[in-house]
């Protein structure tokens, strides 16, 4: 009876890091996506908004996996309303981007900018932590790079937080059209979100890592 308990142990592990291996990819398509942005890079676009969209899809079927094991599993890794909880903030941090994406379309970004592409670097480099901390959460001697990454993760939100203030305050400087300073400010708003749903999901692994230590 007892002998499956402990490969039901190591499919949480190897499904968060699944979920977490998706955020990753999807923050690098995004990256790649906020520098590609131009007038005539149409095709790229396009390819890349699909790509951040599969991953987001791909994100869904292994949510529903965690879930579905949640509901059958007679022991867990850690308690069952933690797993739910990283599962819905890694969930969200997928959506986050996957807003971002869309937007590049639905507020016609013609063009990027240095504001946009350093929140885009800053939540690629926010993400890629999130999944090393994730992954790391399955070794118990990797505890304390765990706690590192999320320290980390904060560091880049505030850093987020800097950058956008001083992007909001520049649009409306430099006399530029109005309406297009709203579209700009709302695609960095976005942008913003994807580095405080890491920080959130970062949040969730350090109250891990206190109650389980």
């Amino acid at each position: 009876m007892f002998g499956g308990l402990m490969p039901q142990r190591r499919e949480f592990f190897d499904l968060l890091a699944a979920h977490s291996d998706r955020v990753a990819a999807s923050a690098s398509a995004t990256l790649r996506l906020v520098n590609t942005i131009g007038p005539n890079n149409r095709e790229d676009i396009d390819l890349l908004v699909k790509e951040v969209a599969f991953n987001e899809k791909s994100g869904d079927k292994i949510k529903a996996d965690v879930i579905a094991l949640l509901h059958k599993s007679f022991i867990t890794p850690f308690s069952r309303d933690e797993i739910h909880t990283l599962t819905l903030e890694l969930d969200k941090v997928l959506g986050a981007l996957q807003n971002v994406a869309n937007a590049v379309s639905m507020y016609n970004i013609q063009e990027s900018t240095p504001e946009a592409r350093e929140l885009a670097a800053l939540s690629a480099d926010s993400c890629l932590r999130l999944n090393r901390a994730v992954i790391a959460l399955a070794d118990k001697n990797r505890r304390k790079e765990a706690v590192t990454l999320c320290q980390e993760i904060d560091d880049i939100e505030t850093r987020a937080d800097k950058v956008l203030k001083k992007a909001i305050t520049r649009l409306f400087l430099d006399g530029s059209d109005v309406w297009a300073a709203m579209k700009l400010r709302e695609f960095y708003v976005l942008q913003e979100n994807v580095l405080d749903c890491c920080e959130e999901a970062a949040k969730t692994i350090e109250e891990i890592l206190i109650e389980n230590s």
